[in-house]
This record gives structure tokens, sequence and C-alpha cells, in this order.
């Protein structure tokens, strides 16, 4: 395992990197007739919400730029995806290079997109960003299953797996 606790969540997002573009490809998989269906668009919804929320913590943290995109994006489409995908993963490289242990206890404040304010650790908020993606991306895998395609194999064990002879 990783040596601090910063080079774990490091590990985690080469992780859900490697997740996302498990996930990308099994969107892939969709035939065209099943890219037509409500289950299809949900999926990519689902998957601009959870860049979405990635995005928005990036500002909240102070890491990037504020978020100005909806939290819940309505029409999305594939190739708009992968580029928000690529987008964010390279904010948040640049992000996690510019982190350390002691940054994770840094207390931050910010308001939520209802309007409330509140505040949390950082590891509290990159904590929730990777169990929100874990949740999210079960429900891709069941819409992309009910369009047609085949759904990506996300878990975490298939990245620490270590195969003995």
């Amino acid at each position: 395992m990783a040596d601090s606790l910063i080079d774990r969540f490091r590990k985690w997002f080469e992780y859900e990197k490697q997740a996302h573009a498990t996930v990308l490809a099994s969107l892939e998989t969709v035939p065209e007739a099943g890219r037509d269906g409500p289950e299809f668009q949900r999926a990519l919804s689902i998957f601009g919400h959870m860049i979405a929320a990635r995005r928005a913590w990036l500002g909240r943290l102070g890491l990037a730029a504020p978020f100005q995109g909806a939290l819940f994006p309505a029409e999305v489409d594939l190739e708009s995806l992968k580029d928000d995908v690529h987008e964010a993963e390279r904010l948040w490289t640049d992000a996690y290079a510019a982190l350390d242990d002691a940054a994770l206890g840094r207390v931050v404040e910010y308001q939520s997109f209802d309007g409330n304010r509140f505040r949390n650790t950082v590891e509290e908020i990159l904590t929730q960003l990777f169990t929100h993606s874990y949740y999210h991306r079960g429900q891709i895998a069941m819409l992309v299953r009910a369009s047609g395609g085949q759904p990506a194999v996300t878990d975490l064990i298939y990245l620490c797996r270590e195969p003995i002879a």
C-alpha cells in the first residue's frame, strides 16, 4: 500500500482514472439502437454529474477556478463527456501534486449548491469524491446493460490484485 495518506489518495485517483476509461469504453459498447433510449442518456448524465462534482470540489478547495457549470447536466453527448473527463483528470492531477499529508487536515468552508454553508476537512472531501464515484459507476453499469452494452468492471481490487504463480 502507499507510504503516506496522500499517496494512498493519489493511488486511488490513478485507479479512478482507469475506472473512468473503462466506463467510457463500456459506453462505446452500447449499440446504436440502444443509444437512442433513455437509459443511455441517463448513463451519460450520471457520468457528467460525477465529473461536474469533481470540478465543483476543485473550486471549493481553491485548487482551480470556481465551477460555473450545471451539477446535473441534462443533454450530455459521449464525445463531450470524454473531453470533460480528460480535462477534470488533468486538473485533479495538478491538484494532487500540490497536496501533502498536512493539507489533508485543512478545514475548508464552502457553500453548497442549495446555498447552505458547511465545513469539512480536505480528507473528508476527497473520501466523499471516491465514494460518490463508486456509487454512480454502479448505476452507470446497470444502465449500460439495460441499453444493450457491456458494463465495465471497476472494482478497486482489480487494480490492486497481485497474481500468484
